[in-house]
């Protein structure tokens, strides 16, 4: 995929601390793509570095919200578990009406790109609930017309996560020694590395091109070169 340099582009990022955004916003900072990265999320990463302008904002105000969004591309790494949540209803704002609300309001604004991450299976005709809301989340999204829209489904994210989640280090540790007999068609379904899909939402965001897709976890793997 071809990526060609683009001055002065202004990222906005949600979900920055979670496993991939927190790869993704240490990536842009990186990038010469862009020249500033605006977080919003509810208090300070923490982080010091030139290009990073946080905004505290966590949905409480969303006239004040939209009127943040102003940039190029919007990274959208929301994502919570039902557990975490405690609620499936809790689950569905964070998953699904955060992103929605974001999309819409990345539209009126007229951001050129809205990039969000989803998952594997997502299917909004599914009988799960957790890839049921993924897939209505998609859809929603995928409705909004803005120029460049792309959704992201990682199969299981590999990287260190600031909680511990004893059930995912398990099926993390079992996905690492199987996944060399995933193959063929199936290799969607091979454990993947968060930083492998940050690398390949910041390809996908500067493509140049003007569509909406949405790339399969090993397509994500193709697109970063790993």
């Amino acid at each position: 995929m071809k990526t060609e340099k683009k001055d002065h582009k202004i990222a906005i990022v949600f979900g920055a601390t979670g496993l991939v955004g927190s790869s993704l916003l240490k990536q842009l900072c990186e990038s010469p793509l862009y020249s500033e990265v605006i977080t919003i999320s509810r208090k300070s990463l923490g982080l010091n570095h030139p290009k990073i302008k946080e905004i505290f904002n966590y949905f409480t105000d969303l006239t004040t919200l939209k009127s943040s969004l102003h940039g190029d591309d919007l990274f959208c790494c929301l994502g919570t578990t039902i557990k975490k949540a405690g609620s499936q209803e809790n689950f569905k704002k964070i998953d699904f009406e955060m992103p929605v609300q974001l999309a819409k309001m990345a539209e009126e604004n007229k951001i050129k790109g809205f990039f969000v991450v989803s998952s594997i299976g997502a299917d909004i005709k599914s009988s799960n609930f957790y890839l049921r809301t993924k897939g209505e989340m998609e859809k929603d999204v995928l409705d909004c017309s803005i120029p460049r829209i792309a959704v992201f489904r990682p199969s299981m994210l590999l990287g260190e996560r600031k909680e511990y989640r004893f059930g995912e280090e398990i099926g993390k540790s079992v996905m690492k020694v199987f996944s060399v007999f995933i193959i063929g068609r199936y290799r969607k379904f091979r454990a993947i590395q968060a930083e492998t899909v940050a690398k390949a939402m910041i390809q996908v965001a500067n493509d140049d091109c003007c569509d909406q897709d949405i790339y399969e976890s090993d397509e994500l793997v193709e697109i970063a070169g790993a």
